[in-house]
């Protein structure tokens, strides 16, 4: 299996719109989590298998090319699916009194921060990131009954126009969801066995099970777990 250790470049830039004319694209989807890591295996919507072996810190990011072959007409891209953002409003309280704004923003810090969720302010809307199931969160916010706080969700491509890149690092980067992550690569891309298609089990109740068995002749499925500790094994 060929290993891809460069980004070629990225399909918004202007000196690759002419080249994506009559050419055949497979996109390549990874979530969020998946693009932040540097070595990583992944299956294209054309079913390509791709071996992904990036420097240290150099991270994926949408409309990123990874192979390119002019002469087949063929291009790699990677597509990259973002998670919702919870949206927590606080406009209704503009013209509350001090005493009652300062308890409402406590009250909304302690629900966020007991769950150990990131946040970002943008005037009187707090944003966070989906890092477990909607449904979850949405129990968490109604548990606490936060009066003054309207509680939404927005796609993440929806929202993420209005942040600057260390506030959607913040929201959409890391190395995963809050808690642990365990990620497991039998073999450096897989073994020598087999040839299993790419699936991936994400069950919705904020605990995810991974376990990737990458295969020479097939990428891996893809199951994760969820802990309370982050840490990851990554192949050597």
């Amino acid at each position: 299996m060929k290993i891809y250790t460069e980004i070629l470049g990225n399909i918004s830039s202007p000196e690759w719109a002419g080249r994506l004319h009559g050419i055949e694209t497979e996109y390549i989807d990874l979530d969020q989590w998946t693009a932040q890591k540097s070595r990583l295996t992944a299956c294209g919507d054309r079913g390509g298998e791709y071996a992904v072996a990036l420097e240290r810190g150099v991270r994926l990011s949408d409309g990123d090319v990874i192979d390119y072959r002019p002469a087949e007409g063929r291009i790699a891209v990677i597509r990259l699916r973002l998670n919702e953002v919870m949206v927590a409003d606080l406009g209704s309280l503009s013209g509350a009194a001090p005493e009652t704004i300062l308890r409402t923003a406590l009250e909304l810090g302690h629900a966020i921060g007991n769950q150990h969720w990131a946040a970002v302010v943008k005037g009187t809307k707090v944003y966070v990131p989906l890092t477990v199931d909607r449904k979850v969160m949405e129990s968490v916010m109604r548990t606490h009954r936060i009066e003054g706080v309207a509680i939404s969700f927005v796609p993440g491509d929806e929202a993420i126009p209005y942040f600057a890149p260390h506030e959607i690092r913040r929201l959409f980067g890391g190395s995963g969801p809050a808690g642990e992550t365990h990620d497991h690569h039998h073999g450096r891309f897989g073994g020598e066995h087999g040839g299993s298609r790419c699936h991936e089990h994400n069950h919705g109740n904020g605990r995810e099970h991974s376990h990737e068995h990458g295969h020479e002749h097939g990428c891996g499925h893809h199951h994760r777990h969820k802990h309370e500790n982050e840490h990851e094994h990554a192949w050597k």
